[in-house]
């Protein structure tokens, strides 16, 4: 890091109510949305913090998000008081501008705000044994259950329309009206694949809208590494709380399967090697459900199948609907890339369908464990 950036960096650091003086400051982290920088300060006693650039393209209302994550937060530390539990290390830390405010902004228009660092966790860009899946269905299982207790009504839809089957698919069906890329002809069948289960992926929306699902505190971006577990692999933290906001938990449960059962990566091109792996589902599932099934609804716990099926057929209409507009969303390595993945999501979403019947009995065997 450059002295010029250093200087900028802790210009804006010291506007927060940070207990020490920092001595070094360095990039942190693999995100790609924000940009992250660890705070270390003269004394390893007082620990360290995380500033972070807030990107404000992809979250316009900054100021929602943080009172989100503040309502949230405050929410969870108070049950983790509760249980007897040492809250600032199994939940995330706000740290207050000097004047009280949740986040600053800067000269230039950018959003920064601070958290504490929690010392001492790991997480995985990939989850790599039963044991793991298991800590990452606990983890959010109890995140949901925790946050039952308070009205999602309270938070703002920070990003509307994120698991909107049919917003998704309207937008699809946009792209194929205006063939701006002149592609439609060599994805017929793709097509043709995804209007074939339409009805059956909304579901979800049309037990919403008979009021049969509740509206819940949803995480929204459950993919394995937003799980901080501690040296043994045992749960500490949900972490990355950006997306978190009203809605239903079979997204974050569907979502999360999504993420660890395909054995292959989701670019893909061999499809022979999109292969479930069916003892991280198990055990998944056996750790969400430990957590999950006190407080879910018999309606809830039949959507959970329904979530399963509908994420990755969700990002397959998302990525089929940037390749057929011209690859303007999704960032792209190759011509195709866009059609690889979503190849490799309507891959896997058959080797769902193929596999229904045994991961359905995997699901209700966990219910009752």
């Amino acid at each position: 890091m450059s002295s010029l950036v250093f200087e900028e960096v802790k210009r804006v650091a010291d506007i927060f109510n940070i207990n020490g003086n920092i001595v070094d400051i360095s990039r942190f982290g693999s995100g790609h949305i924000n940009d992250t920088f660890k705070l270390v300060l003269d004394d390893e006693a007082k620990g360290s913090y995380l500033l972070q650039k807030i990107n404000h393209n992809i979250f316009p209302n900054v100021e929602g998000l943080m009172n989100n994550i503040d309502l949230v937060t405050t929410h969870l530390k108070s049950i983790f008081v509760q249980e007897g539990l040492d809250a600032n290390k199994h939940t995330l830390t706000i740290i207050p501008t000097k004047s009280g405010a949740l986040y600053s902004t800067d000269e230039k228009g950018n959003y920064w705000r601070v958290f504490t660092l929690l010392e001492g966790t790991k997480s995985y860009d990939i989850v790599e044994t039963p044991k793991q899946s298991y800590s990452g269905g606990q983890a959010f299982g109890k995140f949901q259950k925790q946050l039952a207790s308070l009205d999602a009504n309270k938070l703002v839809e920070i990003l509307p329309n994120f698991h909107n089957i049919d917003f998704r698919l309207s937008n699809l069906k946009k792209a194929i009206a205006e063939n701006k890329a002149n592609r439609i002809a060599e994805v017929q069948d793709i097509i043709d694949f995804i209007v074939e289960r339409e009805e059956r992926m909304r579901r979800i929306i049309k037990m919403a809208q008979r009021n049969e699902l509740p509206l819940r505190i949803t995480h929204n971006d459950t993919k394995f590494n937003n799980v901080l577990l501690d040296h043994e692999d045992n749960v500490q933290c949900v972490i990355d709380l950006d997306t978190v906001m009203p809605g239903f938990i079979a997204y974050d449960f569907g979502d999360a399967i999504r993420t660890i059962i395909n054995a292959a990566a989701e670019d893909e091109k061999d499809l022979d090697k999109v292969v479930l792996n069916t003892p991280l589902f198990k055990a998944y599932a056996e750790g969400y459900l430990s957590e999950a099934k006190d407080f879910l609804t018999e309606k809830e716990i039949e959507s959970l199948w329904c979530g399963v099926l509908l994420l990755p057929y969700m990002q397959a209409v998302r990525f089929l609907t940037d390749y057929i507009d011209g690859d303007l969303y999704y960032k792209i390595h190759y011509p195709d890339h866009n059609l690889v993945r979503t190849k490799t999501q309507i891959k896997l979403v058959q080797e769902l369908e193929y596999a229904e019947e045994e991961l359905l009995s995997i699901l209700d065997n966990a219910l009752v464990a």
